[in-house]
């Protein structure tokens, strides 16, 4: 990856991961928690989402590898502010990786409506924008710590299974290494599959 495609997709990525974090947080808004409204973080401000080594470090290195990926600082959200109990945490854990597929599909329809009228340029590009909000909602849809599907996945698992919850929650360091560097391979091939579906490319 060349140097100027290293910086195209840290950008992408960057904004991508800002995009899936108000997503979350406008989520809590809707449902009645202003926790992360009170802390700033209802902002398209990147400064306010950024750190240091899910925002920079790791996509520089990953990006080394051929991909992209990162993270920004999760949002807060208090679940006793939450008007429904039941679903608000199902709803607010699936909103980020909901957005990032639908930048995914936005721009792969403008790939597939406009292609002939596209500049080699934009395609490109838009060609990052897609493979990366792909990577990211797949990823984040992992039913394991810390990532949104584990959230969903315990949103509707019966009060019997909390004692599950608090296994995973309590090694999620262990397990999200486990995804890193054994599960992912498994999931990964179906990235290219998903892309063209939406671009038809």
């Amino acid at each position: 990856m060349d140097g100027l495609t290293l910086i195209v997709s840290i950008i992408i990525l960057i904004m991508s991961v800002v995009v899936h974090e108000l997503s979350h947080g406008y989520t809590a808004e809707l449902l009645g928690d202003p926790t992360p409204r009170l802390q700033g973080r209802l902002t398209l401000n990147p400064l306010k989402h950024l750190e240091l080594f899910g925002s920079f470090i790791v996509p520089l290195i990953t990006s080394m590898a051929g991909f992209t990926f990162g993270w920004a600082k999760p949002i807060q959200w208090n679940p006793y502010n939450v008007k429904n109990k039941r679903w608000g945490e199902f709803l607010i854990a699936l909103a980020g990786p909901l957005s990032n597929l639908f930048i995914a599909i936005v721009f792969g329809f403008v790939i597939r409506l406009f292609w002939n009228s596209l500049s080699a340029s934009f395609i490109q590009i838009s060609s990052y924008v897609i493979a990366i909000n792909i990577v990211l909602a797949i990823f984040n849809l992992i039913p394991l710590p810390p990532l949104d599907g584990s959230k969903v996945l315990f949103s509707i698992l019966p009060p019997s299974m909390t004692r599950v919850r608090e296994i995973l929650e309590r090694y999620s360091i262990f397990f999200f290494l486990i995804v890193i560097f054994f599960l992912w391979r498994f999931v990964e091939p179906i990235i290219p599959w998903i892309f063209r579906v939406i671009t038809g490319v």
